[in-house]
């Protein structure tokens, strides 16, 4: 059974952090005119729409998911006026603008909270979610925050706590409030007025929560509002929407995105991702990487939206540590594992989301000094985690490893100073690998890892296969290769990659085995997977039936 042929199922998606992809006026900080001047870069590899993380205006408490003014574009990524010029040039490349939506929380700048603070009798205090003290002055109840530190933060001008589940700067959204809803519904259409193609929409889980019966994530109301959205906004419009959400499960996706829920097109989902956390201390202690339990995930998400519902398909993003670092090698083999890892979620049925720089096989940051860390999460923690014994070169390792800023350091677009990202200086560190690891240098190498992204974004529009055809997992305990098989209207296609970097023999199952056209590959051409293969360190290969 097909989906819908909507226009985004056979496009790649592509993010682009703001302030880390190109600054135009060396102020050391990327904007919007920087984004218009590698639009040809977007095109050149294939690229169906951007998701834009937030650039409106805020204090940037956290890098713009904390808004002060959701109809206004951030001074230091430009004007309102250079934002329709994104639209026009990245309409004329037959690339959308995906925005961010962030209306779990606004900013404590807002208008609104300004407002809400005032007085509890002002209209706007019920756009955001109160309590009084408890008997001893203090908070109502003892919730953490997710940045760390307790969810309740006192405001002495009318006497009473505000919820936030994020920083004490990102007070949390009252969706209980109608009037509150309509404001958010009607600036969603302001934005749909002016040309975008769609939202992405931040940790959306958490708006139906309900404090009274402490449920949080997924919380009772959560589907009501996403259906009356959808209702007042979303319907009728040819758009798309990704819902972000940490805690929905194969179970809970299709409340989602289900063909009859009228709610969103998909949902980012990060059970891949938090399978490798540690069960205490989360991501700051990774645990080592563990193939047969990484694919499982995949092959449940695959087979739980096979008929109904979409997947997203990502390793990467702004809040994630860069692919090749985690899943790959990122030092001899960099370029083989980077393509192989490409090769593997490529192929896969959903809609895949390149994260800027990821295209030519960025790699992690490696800081050795707590000072080169910008991100509010790292720093919070840091502090926690060392007042309760950590060593400061223990936490450093796990946020190289796992923090978030790795996706954060400015993308690499040439070998020269600060690597082309500005003439100024830069608001994080440059990774010093950028002199082999840029834009510049892949263009111009025909094995490169950006040729081989763009190869894999032609081939989703080149075959219905890859668009449409099953998931059917193989060798699912095989704790060295991923292998899977896509089938569709007589085609089918085989992908078998090495996650390894040593030499591996494969006895090919009769499931897997295909033989008629290589469609791409990191090893020798090969035009069949049969018998017994051996595959070389991180090789990855797809073969498609005559």
């Amino acid at each position: 059974m097909h989906m819908p042929n909507k226009w985004w199922t056979d496009k790649v998606g592509y993010q682009i952090y703001p302030r880390s992809f190109c600054d135009s006026n060396g102020d050391g900080i990327g904007d919007i005119p920087g984004i218009i001047s590698k639009l040809d870069h977007l095109e050149d590899l294939g690229i169906g729409f951007i998701w834009l993380s937030p650039v409106y205006r805020s204090p940037m408490v956290d890098n713009g998911y904390d808004i002060s003014d959701y109809r206004d574009i951030a001074p230091e990524f430009g004007t309102l006026d250079d934002f329709d010029r994104l639209l026009a040039e990245a309409e004329e490349r037959d690339i959308g603008i995906v925005m961010d939506l962030v209306v779990n929380h606004s900013s404590d700048r807002h208008a609104w909270f300004e407002a809400a603070k005032q007085s509890r009798h002002a209209p706007e205090h019920d756009f955001y979610i109160w309590a009084d003290p408890a008997e001893d002055g203090g908070p109502p109840d003892h919730r953490h925050a997710y940045f760390g530190g307790p969810a309740w933060t006192l405001v002495p001008e009318c006497g009473r706590y505000y919820f936030h589940l994020f920083s004490p700067a990102q007070p949390d959204l009252n969706w209980a409030n109608p009037k509150l809803r309509q404001e958010i519904y009607d600036m969603m259409r302001w934005w749909f007025d002016r040309g975008i193609k769609g939202f992405r929409m931040d940790v959306i889980d958490l708006i139906g929560k309900d404090l009274a019966t402490g449920e949080i994530e997924e919380g009772p109301h959560l589907h009501t509002y996403l259906q009356e959205m959808h209702r007042e906004v979303l319907a009728g419009r040819d758009i798309v929407t990704i819902g972000e959400s940490w805690n929905v499960t194969t179970e809970t996706a299709l409340n989602y995105s289900g063909r009859d829920r009228n709610e969103l097109d998909m949902v980012f989902q990060f059970e891949h991702i938090v399978q490798g956390w540690d069960d205490t201390l989360g991501k700051w202690r990774p645990k080592p990487f563990d193939l047969p339990g990484f694919k499982s995930v995949f092959a449940r998400w695959q087979e739980a939206l096979a008929n109904d519902g979409w997947n997203s398909i990502f390793l990467s993003n702004h809040d994630l540590p860069r692919q090749v670092s985690r899943y790959g090698d990122d030092g001899k083999y960099r370029v083989q594992s980077a393509k192989m890892l490409a090769t593997v979620m490529h192929l896969m049925k959903g809609t895949p989301f390149v994260y800027q720089g990821e295209e030519i096989g960025m790699t992690n940051a490696k800081f050795t000094r707590i000072d080169q860390f910008r991100d509010l999460e790292t720093l919070n923690f840091y502090a926690e985690q060392t007042a309760a014994g950590m060593s400061s070169e223990e936490f450093i390792a796990g946020a190289n490893a796992n923090g978030r800023d790795n996706g954060r350091t400015p993308m690499q677009w040439t070998p020269g100073p600060q690597a082309g990202f500005t003439t100024g200086e830069p608001w994080i560190e440059v990774n010093p690998n950028h002199e082999e690891i840029n834009v510049e240098t892949d263009r111009a190498r025909r094995d490169s890892v950006l040729n081989h992204y763009r190869q894999l974004i032609q081939l989703r529009k080149d075959h219905t296969v890859i668009v449409h055809g099953r998931y059917v997992p193989h060798l699912s305990d095989d704790p060295r290769v991923f292998a899977y098989t896509r089938e569709a209207e007589g085609k089918k296609l085989a992908v078998l990659a090495n996650f390894t970097g040593d030499e591996v023999e494969v006895d090919v199952p009769d499931g897997l085995a295909v033989s008629g056209e290589g469609l791409i590959g990191t090893g020798y051409r090969r035009d069949s997977i049969e018998g017994r293969v051996t595959l070389s360190p991180y090789e990855s290969v797809a073969v498609i039936s005559a």
